[in-house]
């Protein structure tokens, strides 16, 4: 993030024939652009999601507690980092002073940890609940796991502003003199007093806590799942025929979670290909070009769509999500109606003015058609599904 300054001036300093004035380079005007969308377009977002969180009790459940800590870690990237680092590309020096340099890193940091942590525990999650997908409801275990899911939800949180601490300790302003006759200031992550060894052993901590290991991990869950899923849906018994449409709702979420891990692998691949690249190849300084260079930029971009684009991946994939966001963000759109046969065969028309309201309608309506032995719903419509996993 902020190391970028410092990749760009080491690389341009070392050849001044090379060093470009900002106002010459295409990045000091396409980029602020980007970060502009992707402020407007995460705070709207990942702000949805913490309100429809908050406001609907029936979407607490245990897979969007976990979203609801992305998006709240979204936010405190895109307000804390996002209005900051967007100037790299569009003045030459760091304006900020040292607070906000140290502030900036520790929240980017802090904001990937609990990323990629809670899509671990998600993971985690997913598995658990397709493996044993009636376990919660026969032992009353859906009491308990809300509760548990908080404490993992808080826990993810500690963890993550312990391990970035380094990020505030250490980071500092560092001037550098450039072609030009003046001086150039940035906020450095990694100063030169702390010498090169610690430089590379923080790049390579954050491409294995942040990336690689839990990347591992979330592969692992997700081949036992598949393998699960497999072996479950061979032969399965007449009497599991009725639960399978649940079954079906859970690997829709799991599926969902799938979603979030592949974008974050995605726009965090080149990151940290570039970091690792730069700090680690002897020549790394003598190679850059121009297609290191866009690469670079590319990377930085990415690091930070990903936190916007969770709420845009919901809406897309998720029913339930999509008519709330529809509700708060498009209003024009929320006019969605219904419609009811009676017995008779005539119809109504039933205006969805809350979305809370027309569950626990459907809920009740097929409740009445419908009741399992076992005293579980297992709802054939979208609706009472959305009741179970809430997406």
């Amino acid at each position: 993030m902020n190391e970028t300054s410092q990749h760009q001036l080491e690389v341009t300093t070392n050849d001044p024939m090379e060093y470009s004035p900002y106002p010459e380079r295409p990045e000091t005007y396409i980029v602020p652009v980007v970060f502009a969308i992707i402020f407007i377009v995460g705070v709207l977002g990942n702000g949805t999601l913490v309100f429809i969180f908050i406001r609907h009790r029936n979407m607490r459940s245990v897979p969007n507690t976990y979203i609801f800590s992305l998006a709240l870690g979204d936010l405190l990237v895109i307000i804390t980092c996002v209005p900051f680092t967007s100037t790299i590309y569009t003045v030459e020096s760091w304006p900020y002073g040292v607070v906000v340099c140290k502030l900036s890193e520790y929240c980017k940091d802090v904001s990937i940890a609990v990323s990629v942590f809670t899509l671990t525990a998600l993971s985690a999650e997913r598995y658990c609940v397709i493996v044993n997908p009636i376990r919660r409801h026969v032992s009353g275990g859906h009491i308990t796991t809300k509760p548990i899911t908080l404490v993992i939800a808080l826990g993810i949180w500690i963890l993550s502003l312990i391990i970035a601490l380094p990020s505030v300790l250490f980071s500092d302003i560092e001037s550098r003199a450039v072609p030009g006759n003046h001086t150039v200031v940035f906020c450095n992550p990694y100063p030169p007093k702390y010498g090169a060894f610690y430089r590379r052993t923080i790049v390579l901590f954050k491409f294995l806590a942040y990336y690689a290991i839990p990347l591992l991990i979330i592969a692992f869950f997700y081949v036992l799942m598949a393998r699960h899923l497999e072996l479950s849906t061979r032969n399965m018994p007449g009497e599991l025929q009725g639960q399978s449409t649940q079954i079906r709702g859970r690997k829709k979420v799991a599926k969902m979670v799938l979603a979030f891990v592949l974008i974050f692998i995605a726009c965090f691949l080149p990151y940290h290909t570039f970091s690792l690249w730069f700090h680690f190849c002897p020549t790394a300084e003598q190679d850059y070009d121009d297609y290191w260079h866009v690469f670079r930029m590319i990377g930085f971009c990415l690091s930070f769509i990903n936190s916007c684009i969770n709420p845009v991946t919901l809406y897309c994939v998720s029913g339930t999500f999509r008519k709330h966001f529809n509700k708060y963000l498009f209003c024009c759109c929320s006019g969605q109606r219904s419609h009811w046969r009676r017995g008779d065969g005539s119809s109504t028309t039933v205006c969805e003015t809350s979305s809370h309201t027309m569950v626990h309608f459907n809920s009740t309506l097929r409740r009445h058609k419908q009741q399992p032995e076992d005293g579980v719903s297992y709802e054939t419509t979208h609706t009472t599904l959305f009741n179970t996993d809430n997406t």
